[in-house]
């Protein structure tokens, strides 16, 4: 029975793809060379019959039979299906990607960008220029996370870049079939487009968030098409472009059809008309919660009662839209890890052009990882999702700090009500219980120690509560929240409503987070190396001399491993073996001295000159005396999303000179 056309050039498709895979070229050339060689060299010798039964011998033939299917083959799934199970974060597919003939694919193509006109008179992007700034395109569609290369800054950045998203559905049963046009066309994700710039340190630029509606694709003729895709700015330069994406997208296997412009069509006017129809209703519902809120207290007009928060493209979204439950896999094993992973991720406030007030925005999870840095409403997010997803009653309290500024944490409620708040900055922990205010007063050592002095309101994905007690101090309030006299609550149908799963596309669920690709043994002791380095030169600038004792840098390993188990776990472990290692390491008569200190960054001299400005440690770098001996300890914890603690220890050992 003859196949079709179609199936003819899906098998052809198959076909290239594993050859491209096994590189069978060169195991030809190699089949060649040799019969050549038993010929003397006489190519004109060779037959096709000769090369064709060379391969056979060698089992090649046999390798790509096995590993070719077609529909109705038995067996498990094709090796040509493209997974990575290893990683979440994935450079973008080589060229020579396979791809699973049983499941449908996009291949997102980006060709280059144009009109970035911010680097217009950049000199460094002159040819033969040392790059001092460059671009990284993320892309996240449906739990698959791709990352660019770095692409030099340039008004036209030449990414040349293919990601092979597949698109199954992700109902249970359904993911081994191949998406076909009627569920192609009811998958509403969009493909965020995340565009980050990095400079020549290493300091990090959100310029656009872009979520890219793709499903035009299924109107095109051979499931081929080119756009252009605007990248907005971020913050108050939303409405500003930063530059031109071209694009091409093509789908895998190819349809032997396409539907027509109006189905499309229709079928995005549906869902946004109910969209904007349940973002309506909440609007509704939410002017008259707030109109029976002040009703209850007219102060309740002064408090932080945060409903809705403006995101990184300065859309308006409810708060609890932002949160969602976020298991982290294997990568983070306890909430206490998960408090120091979000602790890592650089802490940034974002200024308005010129200064002035505090600007607002609430990043998308995704973009917050991309960039690696936010505010602290963008770690309370992060921190309250990991907690919800280890199965913790998580929520994110807004209020203010003891200085009167506004600010963002986390609070989580055991099954017996215990109260412990969790500051996601530093991912310290403070048990919370409640002072009466009619009591006597409180010595100063017994009042409470964490740094939040007002709370205006709590919420997760599914609840929103606002304070209405007396006071909203935090040391005084008690957070009983099914407690309507303490605590006036949205309806919880009115929050899924808007913000439960599949009810806005364009607020995605939290992304995969990505393994560390960090080597801790070898960044450790090249940034060791390179403190060193600084150090002999900084003395010698001095008139000073440098010995080095590696002993002593070594036996200061456990102190680092120890600092870090205490950020973990707030228990102090293995301190007792590291001060007799001191003792035996330091002869009597001579004083040790030693500086530890913490980054999240593996700059050296940044690191060095953050250190010289202890007066301890400038004390042990410049130390004086007989017998100095120097000493410096680098350890580098790895997190995901690329998140790393540095722990440094300076020390010395000498002999006071009187």
């Amino acid at each position: 029975m003859a196949l079709p056309p179609e199936k003819i050039a899906e098998l052809k498709q198959i076909i290239h793809s594993q050859i491209s895979q096994m590189d069978i070229q060169s195991q030809i050339r190699n089949v060649i060379s040799n019969i050549s060689a038993n010929h003397n060299g006489h190519d004109e010798d060779l037959s096709e019959a000769d090369v064709m039964a060379q391969l056979r011998q060698r089992g090649v033939v046999d390798e790509i039979m096995r590993h070719i299917q077609v529909d109705g083959a038995q067996g498990g799934r094709p090796a040509a299906h493209f997974a990575d199970t290893n990683s979440h974060v994935n450079q973008p597919p080589s060229k020579k990607a396979n791809i699973d003939p049983s499941r449908r694919y996009i291949y997102f193509m980006v060709q280059g960008g144009k009109a970035f006109l911010e680097h217009l008179e950049d000199p460094n992007a002159l040819p033969g220029q040392k790059v001092a700034a460059y671009f990284t395109l993320h892309i996240y569609y449906r739990n698959q996370r791709y990352r660019s290369r770095p692409v030099p800054c340039a008004v036209e950045p030449e990414f040349d870049e293919g990601f092979l998203l597949e698109l199954h559905k992700g109902e249970a049963g359904e993911a081994g079939k191949m998406a076909d046009f009627p569920s192609m066309l009811s998958l509403s994700d969009p493909i965020h487009m995340v565009l980050v710039k990095t400079d020549a340190v290493g300091e990090t630029t959100l310029l656009s968030s872009h979520f890219f509606e793709w499903r035009p694709l299924l109107t095109a003729k051979q499931g081929q098409m080119k756009t252009s895709i605007e990248m907005m700015g971020t913050g108050n330069e939303a409405r500003v472009p930063v530059g031109v994406l071209e694009v091409q997208m093509e789908l895998f296997p190819r349809p032997g059809q396409a539907l027509e412009e109006n189905v499309v069509r229709a079928q995005l006017d549906m869902e946004r008309s109910r969209q904007a129809d349940r973002e309506r209703l909440f609007l509704v519902y939410a002017k008259q919660w707030w109109k029976e809120y002040l009703q209850i207290r007219e102060s309740h007009q002064e408090r932080l009662v945060k409903m809705f928060a403006q995101d990184e493209n300065g859309v308006k979204r409810p708060v609890s839209s932002y949160v969602k439950p976020f298991r982290a896999g294997r990568l983070l094993d306890t909430p206490r890890e998960a408090a120091r992973f979000v602790s890592l991720m650089h802490h940034e406030k974002l200024q308005t052009l010129g200064g002035g007030d505090r600007v607002e925005q609430w990043t998308n999870l995704h973009s917050f990882l991309c960039r690696n840095r936010g505010d602290c409403e963008d770690h309370a997010i992060l921190l309250c999702c990991l907690l919800l997803g280890f199965g913790l009653d998580a929520y994110i309290c807004v209020g203010t700090k003891v200085k009167g500024s506004v600010h963002a944490w986390v609070m989580t409620v055991s099954a017996d009500g215990l109260i412990t708040f969790w500051e996601s900055l530093n991912g310290h922990r403070y048990i919370h219980h409640a002072i009466d205010p009619n009591g006597p007063p409180m010595a100063k050592a017994e009042r409470p120690k964490y740094p939040y002095k007002t709370v205006g309101c709590v919420f997760n994905h599914t609840s929103f509560y606002a304070n209405s007690q007396a006071s909203d101090h935090v040391e005084v309030c008690r957070f009983d929240l099914h407690n309507e006299a303490h605590w006036k609550s949205m309806s919880q149908d009115a929050i899924v409503s808007v913000c439960g799963p599949g009810a806005c596309p364009q607020w995605p669920v939290p992304p995969p987070l990505s393994p560390s690709v960090l080597d801790s043994a070898l960044v450790s002791n090249d940034l060791e190396q390179q403190l060193r380095v600084l150090v002999m030169e900084h003395r010698r600038d001095l008139g000073l001399t440098t010995q080095w004792d590696d002993q002593l840098s070594y036996i200061l390993s456990p102190a680092l491993a120890a600092y870090e188990v205490e950020r973990v776990t707030g228990i102090t472990a293995g301190n007792e073996e590291f001060q007799d290692a001191v003792r035996q390491a330091v002869p009597d008569g001579q004083t040790f001295k030693g500086y530890p200190i913490q980054f999240t960054h593996r700059n050296a001299r940044k690191a060095f000159t953050t250190c010289l400005r202890s007066p301890v440690c400038d004390e042990i770098i410049n130390c004086r005396g007989d017998k100095v001996r120097l000493a410096v300890r680098v350890r580098v914890f790895p997190y995901p999303e690329s998140a790393c603690a540095t722990w440094i220890m300076f020390a010395c050992k000498y002999k006071s000179v009187v």
